[in-house]
């Protein structure tokens, strides 16, 4: 019963997570990257430390992973973060040395308090910039390389790509890639080609959410297909036994009288 419980909760608990947004705009929200997209250099962002911070200071002219966030997602996006680390840590490559890591908000609302205690422990040192920007920066930057999202004001949630770009040293949209599938040798040859300043992997579009989850697009829809099979199998076993467990009681008052 504690199975079924949790998995009706967790269906009635995505259900009401797509209540503020329609099947459209939850369509409309993907990573898009236009055709020779350039992020704008000169935008103002502040970092960790409160520094006013240019994105071409923390591109710093080196191949980056340009990592939007939103800092008050613990459930896609941490685990987005850990991720990137982690696949970082495996490339063999150095931040700072050979690639930058740029990890920028994507609510002005977040200040510099929440990016610490998103980021706290995951990453930092060289090469690594976590910043936080005006409304006006965030859709600016945001706008440039194609990253589509919702704002759902209902349940004060913003329905965004789980997706990354990757950059070339003087800004050039080079890939764009899926943040919960990255793997450390895709991720070491995308940060290379960037470094050699090669443009490629732009075609279609990522529409991956970080919303609950994609009813629409993506990797979570196997396994939201399998939950909900499995969810159908223990309601129709729960509603069997209790037909049955009713019938039993039934005769059993039956014979008794």
């Amino acid at each position: 019963m504690r199975c079924a419980a949790f998995t009706l909760t967790f269906m009635l608990w995505s259900a009401a997570a797509f209540a503020g947004l329609t099947e459209q705009q939850i369509g409309q929200v993907a990573l898009a990257p236009p055709a020779n997209a350039r992020v704008p250099t000169a935008l103002v962002f502040r970092d960790l430390d409160g520094r006013d911070v240019t994105l071409g200071e923390a591109i710093a002219g080196r191949p980056t992973l340009l990592l939007p966030a939103d800092f008050t997602c613990s459930q896609i996006c941490g685990p987005a973060l850990s991720i990137a680390a982690s696949a970082l840590n495996q490339t063999g490559l150095r931040a700072g040395l050979d690639y930058s890591l740029v990890v920028v908000g994507i609510d002005a609302q977040d200040g510099i308090d929440v990016a610490r205690r998103f980021t706290a422990g995951q990453i930092g040192g060289s090469g690594v910039s976590v910043l936080s920007g005006s409304t006006v920066a965030i859709q600016s930057l945001l706008s440039a390389i194609g990253y589509r999202l919702q704002r759902d004001a209902a349940n004060d949630a913003i329905a965004h790509p789980a997706a990354l770009v990757t950059l070339t040293a003087d800004g050039r949209v080079s890939r764009a890639l899926s943040s919960l599938a990255l793997r450390p040798t895709d991720l070491r040859l995308a940060l290379i080609e960037a470094g050699e300043g090669k443009i490629g992997g732009l075609a279609g579009r990522l529409a991956l959410l970080c919303y609950g989850f994609d009813a629409i697009h993506g990797i979570y829809t196997q396994q939201i297909a399998a939950l909900l099979r499995i969810s159908g199998g223990l309601t129709v076993v729960t509603i069997t036994t209790a037909i049955g467990w009713m019938l039993w009681r039934s005769r059993k008052r039956g014979a008794s009288a």
